[in-house]
């Protein structure tokens, strides 16, 4: 699994032109899920994003969790995070899990990262034409892939 973790003041989603969704300060997570992927992925993924300091202390220093914070989530699915430009300047997504994979693996992100923040989670649609806008706040941007674990 990988995600792109954006630390916002506000993002917001519309999927296929109509349908709008919202979060106010907190953090925008892309999530691109690969067919090696497992339940521990989600497990140790969620738990990193929920207790990630990244947002500022009293001092100004990256120091407070969106947890800490009581801020907001939004996960989009993102296929092309695991997009590969080995060859040509074609992305190739062969690594990207199709749908009956996928799918329910990111049912349990969500759920699990719910679990993690103690509230509802926000959510793009998966497979469906999104629009993402936010405001990044810092900018504050984190790649984190659950094959690195850095």
């Amino acid at each position: 699994m990988r995600v792109v973790v954006q630390r916002v003041n506000d993002a917001s989603v519309l999927i296929d032109h109509t349908e709008k969704r919202s979060i106010g300060k907190g953090l925008l997570v892309l999530l691109g899920i690969e067919d090696a992927d497992t339940d521990e992925d989600i497990e140790w993924l969620c738990g990193k994003i929920a207790r990630l300091r990244i947002f500022n202390d009293e001092h100004g220093v990256m120091n407070l969790s969106v947890r800490d914070i009581s801020g907001e989530v939004m996960v989009v699915s993102q296929f092309t995070l695991h997009a590969s430009t080995k060859k040509g300047n074609r992305p190739s997504y062969i690594q990207a899990a199709k749908p009956d994979y996928a799918i329910p693996l990111y049912n349990k992100f969500m759920h699990k990262m719910e679990h993690e923040m103690n509230k509802k989670v926000v959510c793009g649609e998966f497979g469906a034409y999104m629009q993402i806008s936010l405001i990044n706040d810092g900018p504050v941007t984190i790649i984190i892939d659950t094959k690195d674990k850095e």
